[in-house]
């Protein structure tokens, strides 16, 4: 067998920026450490905030720390049942995604743009990526085994020092293939 990441199944979520932050939930306002993620900085917060869809609207949990740029993150799924036209996209990059309205405890927020399907991607740091034989920004496939054993295509490698041994799929991609976070998947390149 190949290198293996072991799978975060990513859940809806957003990351908000500081202003959109302070206008949600107060000035001066920062979030409340719920847990940690496994890459290095992240967290899950204890705020939620209401997104509002051409059809609907749920609530998502914050992930921390604060962004340059708000930014949801819904799987196709989610994307349809709220009414947005979603795109898959890299995380901070927004051209072309349809925006929203946010709703906090105390205030609302109209975003023009943000609103996205996840681009499957594996976490490596630089010494993870060099031994899996891997480059930053490079797309590769993974093999998951199992009863609904399956390939993915298009998984992009984000290599760096803020980054650590991760493939994070959204939760249609995860029940395609019947797992959860304790799976262990192959990458093929």
């Amino acid at each position: 067998m190949g290198y293996t990441v072991p799978v975060g199944v990513s859940n809806k979520h957003l990351h908000l920026s500081k202003q959109d932050l302070e206008a949600l939930f107060g000035a001066g306002y920062e979030l409340t450490f719920k847990k940690a993620l496994v890459q290095p900085g992240q967290f899950a917060a204890e705020e939620q905030v209401e997104v509002v869809g051409p059809k609907g609207s749920a609530k998502l949990r914050v992930l921390g720390p604060i962004r340059p740029e708000t930014q949801v993150e819904l799987s196709m799924t989610d994307a349809r049942t709220l009414g947005f036209k979603a795109p898959v996209r890299e995380s901070g990059k927004l051209d072309g995604t349809p925006g929203c309205k946010l709703v906090g405890p105390k205030g609302e927020v109209e975003i023009a743009q943000g609103v996205m399907v996840a681009l499957r991607h594996i976490h490596l740091s630089d010494e993870q990526a060099k031994e899996a034989g891997v480059e930053d920004k490079q797309f590769v496939s993974v093999k998951i085994n199992g009863e609904r054993g399956l390939v993915f295509d298009n998984v992009l490698i984000r290599a760096g020092e803020k980054h650590f041994r991760e493939l994070h799929l959204d939760t249609d991609e995860a029940n395609a293939a019947g797992i959860g976070n304790d799976a262990e998947v192959e990458i093929i390149k």
